[in-house]
């Protein structure tokens, strides 16, 4: 069967089953699974070969799927509603996601897409999906599809085609931590 698909139904289907996906997201290609399934969790730092201390990235379809899963002041709401370019935020103790997506100190970084694809698929999904770089742990980010080693393109379940690659950003997220007083820490 062909790995390579533009048939949602069919990612989504993959991404239930516990497989991995390699996907145009607003940002860079990434590599994503279930964000609540631990074995597709481990699965995805074997393909990176990333140390499991390192966390991961999350995506969420919007502010009502975030709300399900971390506790979110109005003021961090509105200040995350706004963002002009893609933002990724760290948040506190989070619930129903898995645990080796945590960082050691029970800490999640979360961005809600403004990429077509990535809204579509998160909604039609229904939960929130893993987003790390398409590489191997430590080398270049992929900022196309021709950029990603043939070694992520093979261990990888299924491959969003590039068609939808519609992101002109092509660099990692700004990485923010809101403050207690709601100051902004910015951190990449």
């Amino acid at each position: 069967m062909e790995k390579i698909t533009t048939d949602i139904p069919r990612i989504v289907a993959a991404l239930h089953e516990g497989k991995t996906l390699l996907y145009p997201t607003d940002t860079i290609y990434g590599i994503g699974c279930d964000a609540t399934n631990e074995q597709a969790i481990e699965r995805v730092f074997q393909i990176k070969n990333r140390p499991k201390h390192k966390s991961l990235l999350v995506l969420m379809a919007d502010l009502e799927m975030l709300q399900q899963y971390v506790d979110i002041h109005d003021t961090i709401a509105n200040l995350i509603t706004n963002f002009s370019e893609p933002t990724t935020v760290i948040y506190n103790h989070p619930r129903k996601l898995a645990k080796n997506a945590l960082n050691a100190d029970n800490n999640i970084a979360i961005r809600i897409p403004k990429h077509p694809f990535c809204q579509n698929l998160l909604h039609v999904f229904g939960k929130p999906i893993i987003s790390t770089s398409a590489n191997v742990s430590g080398a270049e980010n992929p900022t196309s599809f021709d950029t990603i080693a043939n070694s992520i393109i093979e261990q990888v379940d299924i491959i969003a085609d590039k068609e939808f690659d519609t992101s002109t950003y092509k660099h990692p997220s700004k990485l923010i931590k809101i403050n207690p007083d709601f100051s902004i820490q910015y951190l990449r």
